[in-house]
């Protein structure tokens, strides 16, 4: 895309990341990208656990955790008791759909914005328990956040015990419109379970503000942490009411455990039943504060800024290709560094195999509701070469 100028000096922030420099990277979305510099950090807490792990794990771990959580609080707007370090949302959230009591008759609601395993969650909890799963649908393109609110709306019933919903949704890559669906949600006594996978360090997230009754999300993502790095948000009323997925020490109190080594919290509460599962690597936990002082050294704000704008020059003349309008408006209301555009009637898996096999650009590409989209996600490392690539394969394949 000649011509496209940029005032963030990406090419100095792409050595910052371990990605192969031949390639171009347009999928941060999936699973993120970690810099060096976290790394590093990620890399020593591992050597430092395997210089004494029973120091590590046994005595030492649980104040480190306290730590990391902390900082991470912080940065979420909540506090560090109202968190429980997670792998991921998958895990976050399967947490929740198991704890919640869910009775024949009662109805879940989602939206046909989903993430597939999220919603394949929901569905079997419901069918185990003789609940319902509503898939709702959200019709697009939209233009303000009251279509979205009305259409969710108007799948609610006297059955509706929760609503799930993507915070930043991952096939159509819109952020929604929480807040007020959370108050809503509220005040009809409604549990709200929010997917925020894509959230943190991709928009501003204050949790306490949000109002979700619970929240699950990544910092492997756009948080640009190691993988395996995630959080469960669960506010102070409702933590009794969640069961542990895998039983381990934290499950009882003290008295029945000793001659353990284990420094460990036990009883009812989030860190008790969530942190200790047995053996494991925490390195990726313990990273996080580095992921953020990363974005916080490198004024990520400016950083977001700069590729929502690469992101919405891009957008034209994908654009152009299909001639349908875009799913939402072009400003940060409704996406930040991702979006899904839509092509014209395509393959869109043999789209996605050929810009890959023939052009080396790594970007998803698939069907949503009957429409071919592409997903683009544009971070910290891309530059105006990356998009030329992408339009250059594009118009070779779809012209």
């Amino acid at each position: 895309m000649t011509g496209t100028t940029l005032s963030l000096p990406l090419p100095t922030l792409a050595e910052q990341f371990l990605l192969r420099r031949d390639i171009t990277f347009l999928n941060h979305g999936s699973f993120g990208a970690c810099p060096r510099p976290v790394f590093t950090v990620y890399q020593a807490w591992q050597r430092q656990l395997e210089a004494q792990p029973v120091a590590f794990l046994g005595r030492e771990l649980s104040a480190r955790l306290h730590n990391a959580r902390t900082r991470l609080a912080a940065f979420v707007g909540a506090s560090a008791d109202e968190l429980v370090f997670v792998p991921n949302v998958t895990y976050a959230l399967n947490i929740v759909a198991r704890s919640i009591d869910l009775q024949p008759g009662d109805e879940v609601l989602g939206t046909t914005h989903e993430y597939g395993a999220i919603e394949r969650t929901w569905r079997y909890v419901c069918r185990q328990r003789g609940a319902t799963y509503v898939n709702q649908p959200l019709k697009l393109p939209v233009a303000t956040p009251t279509e979205i609110i009305d259409q969710l709306w108007s799948g609610v019933t006297p059955r509706t015990r929760v609503i799930l919903l993507s915070h930043i949704t991952s096939p159509t890559a819109l952020i929604m419109p929480v807040a007020e669906i959370c108050r809503r949600a509220r005040a009809a006594g409604i549990i709200t379970v929010i997917d925020g996978a894509h959230a943190p360090g991709q928009i501003d997230l204050n949790l306490t503000e949000l109002g979700a009754d619970f929240y699950g999300a990544n910092c492997h993502k756009w948080l640009c942490a190691p993988k395996g790095a995630g959080f469960l948000y669960v506010r102070p009323e409702h933590q009794t009411r969640l069961e542990p997925l895998v039983v381990s020490w934290g499950w009882q109190p003290p008295e029945p455990l000793q001659g353990s080594f284990l420094a460990y919290p036990t009883g009812r509460s989030l860190q008790a039943y969530y942190e200790w599962m047995g053996t494991d690597d925490p390195s990726a936990f313990l990273s996080v504060p580095a992921a953020i002082d990363f974005q916080q050294t490198h004024q990520w704000p400016a950083i977001r800024s700069a590729c929502h704008a690469l992101l919405r020059e891009a957008s034209a003349p994908i654009l152009e290709l299909s001639g349908l309008p875009p799913l939402s408006p072009a400003d940060e209301q409704w996406w930040g560094q991702m979006r899904a555009l839509p092509l014209p009637p395509c393959d869109p898996a043999q789209v996605q195999a050929r810009l890959w096999h023939e052009w080396r650009v790594e970007v998803p590409c698939f069907m949503w509701e009957g429409q071919p989209l592409i997903r683009v996600s544009v971070q910290a490392y891309n530059s105006p070469t990356d998009i030329d690539r992408l339009l250059s394969g594009l118009r070779a394949i779809i012209a």
